[in-house]
């Protein structure tokens, strides 16, 4: 019987690439998006022509019910991938509006939290489970108008080394894999020719794919890092440790 594999925000971008090569590794994936079924559906159907299995769940990880009809029902999930994109808001502080601030903080962190909540009851009640959270550079590094961004997730990054405590003991690892630059639709309009440069001095000699992720990502859910939870993984080739031309 294969493995089970959540991942939210599977349709395109990191999402998509993880659900296509944990379908390669012989997960049944489930592909979770919230409003483009287009592109969830090509995912699905890419999994699915490679000889994997996949199937659509529609939801808002960010609204409870919603997350519970996602997993209700659903006795084993082997694999939760926690990667929908909350879009945030690119302001310095003196004109950030406290609404555009907290809103990408609480949605963050709603996406995160009733789907944790969820599955680690699943999880423990199989005796174990993995569970990565998709966070940032970001958390660690300051930009302009990076703000609200940088401050969800350092906040997620809080959140998943408490759920790495308390799950822990029931056979459930948890960690954290932060990207650097990333060639997504989600980043294109972030990604200057400076930024790319830097990116094709590092160990890669080139800007990050998405695929670059998926595959920290399946190697962690797939076992390889069975010893570790709790743990921060930035998956950057290097760009925090770049010297300057």
């Amino acid at each position: 019987m294969s493995k089970v594999a959540l991942i939210t925000g599977a349709g395109r971008g990191i999402g998509a690439a993880t659900a296509r090569e944990l379908g390669r590794r012989g997960f049944h994936v489930v592909v979770n998006y919230r409003g483009d079924a287009v592109s969830a559906e090509k995912v699905a159907e890419d999994i699915r022509r490679e000889g994997g299995t996949a199937e659509l769940a529609q939801a808002d990880v960010r609204d409870p019910e919603q997350v519970a009809a996602l997993v209700r029902g659903r006795d084993t999930v082997d694999a939760l991938v926690c990667n929908a994109n909350i879009p945030p808001p690119f302001a310095p502080l003196d004109a950030m509006t406290w609404e555009d601030f907290i809103g990408k903080v609480d949605g963050e962190m709603a996406a995160v939290f009733h789907l944790t909540q969820r599955v680690t009851r699943v999880m423990r009640g199989q005796g174990s489970g993995r569970i990565v959270y998709v966070s940032s550079l970001s958390a660690e590094l300051t930009r302009p108008g990076a703000i609200a961004h940088a401050t969800a997730k350092a906040a997620l990054d809080t959140f998943a080394r408490h759920v790495a405590a308390e799950a822990g003991p029931y056979g459930i690892g948890v960690n954290v894999v932060a990207p650097g630059a990333v060639r997504t639709d989600a980043t294109a309009h972030m990604t200057t020719p400076e930024k790319k440069a830097r990116a094709e001095r590092s160990v890669l000699h080139r800007m990050l794919e998405p695929e670059d992720v998926a595959k920290v990502v399946a190697a962690i859910v797939g076992g390889d890092f069975q010893a570790a939870t709790g743990v921060r993984i930035p998956v950057d080739g290097g760009f925090r440790v770049l010297a300057a031309p």
